[in-house]
């Protein structure tokens, strides 16, 4: 579990801000399942997603999402690993290949999180942000993430990872407009394994 502890280069949750907003949520919180839901319902409802609000700057790093406060799925995600991490509660990085559009190609790469529960082991959580439509939140053993797979194509990627994809950090380091990102969305090859037939 030491990986899902880690402060690293994109979860950085030593960094002083982030450190000290991971405490400042959590203060007076006993229970893993109310700390995570603290820090879930933060970053999922009080910083804004690059997309849906049409901002700048583009975000990648935890510290640098809390500090600007905004950030696409993948950098949300970072800051909500970030501020688990923080108060010792391990979290990787997961993801989905979902439709653009909604029901056909081209497919992009969507960044959620895994959380590790004592008592209901890894557990998904999605904190892009809520909107009509799309409505993610923390209910374990259920997961209700925001976006079910629909479309031929579409996959939920097995892994959890302690860092984020080469390709996300990419996208989110080589364009410095929200716009730019939106056009320039990442996205992998599945093997067969991994998609909905």
């Amino acid at each position: 579990m030491k990986i899902y502890l880690a402060s690293t280069e994109h979860v950085d949750w030593q960094q002083q801000d982030v450190l000290a907003k991971a405490l400042s949520l959590t203060e007076g919180l006993d229970s893993e399942e109310a700390i995570v839901k603290a820090c879930f319902e933060f970053v999922r409802d009080e910083i804004k997603h690059s997309w849906d609000y049409q901002i700048n700057p583009v975000t990648c790093k935890a510290s640098e999402v809390l500090m600007q406060g905004t950030g696409y799925c993948y950098a949300k995600s970072h800051l909500l690993a970030a501020l688990l991490r923080a108060n010792k509660i391990p979290a990787g990085l997961c993801y989905q290949r979902l439709t653009i559009s909604g029901d056909q190609a081209p497919f992009c790469l969507h960044g959620l999180n895994a959380v590790y529960l004592k008592d209901h082991g890894w557990y998904r959580i999605d904190p892009r942000g809520n909107k009509e439509g799309v409505n993610a939140e923390f209910c374990p053993p259920k997961e209700q993430l925001a976006f079910p797979l629909l479309t031929k194509g579409e996959a939920d990627l097995p892994e959890i990872w302690a860092e984020p994809l080469a390709v996300v950090v990419d996208a989110l380091t080589q364009y410095s407009d929200f716009l730019e990102v939106a056009n320039n969305l990442p996205d992998i090859v599945l093997y067969k394994t991994h998609s909905l037939l």
